[in-house]
């Protein structure tokens, strides 16, 4: 048994947002069923390398980034451009609970396939729309861009080193955190509208926008110039509002120094060996602190660069004060912690026999996520589907595959 047990999904979308999106989905027990073109699939198939290699060692034409957003579904390869195409997405939508798409506004309409167009075929389709600006507004036409949605929604402004030090200028996040972010909130979006169409009998159309998400998630950034009325600014690793609260310095590196409230601060101090910071009325509260960022920072980082990153993070654990080693990804699967928690999983593949993976964070305890297979090859699912929620025979799936509406293999 599983959270979604019984939901079926058709998945439209490419790329990330709305891949992602159903990828969660799927990790919650949905059937989801991922239409691609037969000609190349999903985009990020070919964004690669790094490629998964087959038990034989020969690379495959399936990239890490693919692999990364895609697992658990059942690949359909149907050619929408062509009527017989379309007709086969219409028939298959009327045994679906959802739909997730990320076209332009309007590019499915000329399908048929739009949301007015399928709600009059199943009146419960919850049709979620992922776009980059929405569906209406003055740049409802424009396309949508991970790393121009972080430019265009303030990301960037309050991401990377302050003017005037080395590296000053607007950085992007290592991952695309637009794109994930809108994929998440498309997955709690969706369930909701779930369950509106359970209790009232009717589907609903989500207009889901990375525009939207990206300000949305600004979070306590945005509500500091809502409220305060001062534009935030770069920082680097500093938080706006808590100090010391950064990446500092080390005898051998950096680590992360979290300190979030006073007494953390004074246990901070006697660690330092500087009991007397957590009483000095420039360093006393936390909005003194800020106040005095700039020199409470130097002088912590002149006494901090006399001993190395490991002797730092232990006597801090063991005064309970937050701080972390700055990992990099290798050292993250490494850590005894993910170990203990599952968090790299491995599933089968067909070519690889196995391929390896980030487990999904959410731990249920009587539903647990159950993972079915990696990503699919392209049209590997698609004889199957259609044998079974269309009830085409074999015949009419060669003269199909014979016509390039579908692919029944890669």
């Amino acid at each position: 048994m599983t959270p979604l047990d019984g939901v079926k999904v058709l998945d439209l979308s490419r790329i990330l947002a709305g891949p992602w999106a159903t990828q969660v989905l799927a990790d919650f027990g949905a059937e989801v069923i991922k239409v691609e073109r037969p000609q190349g699939g999903d985009d990020t198939r070919q964004w690669g390398p790094p490629w998964l290699a087959g038990t034989d060692g020969q690379l495959t034409e399936e990239s890490a980034y693919y692999l990364g957003a895609n697992r658990g579904k059942r690949s359909v390869a149907i050619d929408f451009t062509s009527e017989r195409g379309q007709d086969l997405i219409r028939k298959l939508c009327t045994q679906c609970d959802v739909l997730v798409e990320n076209y332009k506004v309007g590019g499915l309409a000329k399908y048929g396939l739009d949301y007015a167009s399928l709600k009059a075929l199943n009146p419960k389709l919850v049709y979620c729309s992922i776009t980059g600006f929405g569906q209406t507004g003055p740049y409802a036409q424009r396309a949508g861009y991970d790393a121009a949605i972080q430019a265009m929604g303030g990301l960037m402004s309050i991401t990377g080193e302050p003017d005037g030090k080395p590296g000053g200028v607007p950085q992007k996040v290592g991952v695309a955190v637009a794109d994930l972010m809108t994929g998440m909130y498309a997955v709690s979006a969706i369930l909701a509208a779930l369950r509106h169409a359970e209790k009232h009998g009717e589907g609903q159309h989500i207009d889901l926008a990375l525009f939207d998400t990206q300000v949305a998630w600004l979070a306590n950034q945005a509500m500091n110039y809502l409220v305060g009325g001062v534009v935030p600014k770069r920082q680097g690793t500093a938080h706006p509002n808590i100090v010391p609260y950064q990446v500092v310095p080390s005898a051998d590196g950096y680590f992360m120094l979290a300190v979030g409230n006073d007494g953390q601060f004074a246990r901070f101090c006697s660690v330092l060996g500087e009991p007397a910071l957590a009483t000095d009325p420039r360093y006393a509260t936390n909005a003194a602190r800020v106040a005095h960022r700039d020199e409470l920072v130097a002088y912590l980082e002149q006494r901090l660069v006399t001993r190395p990153s490991a002797d730092w993070l232990a006597a801090l654990e063991q005064a309970t004060v937050p701080c972390a080693p700055v990992n990099t990804i290798d050292q993250v699967f490494d850590d005894p912690q993910i170990k203990a928690r599952g968090m790299q999983i491995e599933l089968p593949h067909p070519v690889a026999g196995s391929v390896p993976g980030v487990a999904n964070p959410v731990r249920f305890s009587a539903t647990p996520v159950q993972y079915r297979h990696a990503a699919p090859e392209l049209g590997a699912h698609t004889q199957d589907v259609l044998q079974e929620m269309l009830g085409l025979d074999a015949a009419a799936l060669a003269e199909l595959d014979a016509a390039g509406v579908i692919a029944l293999s890669g």
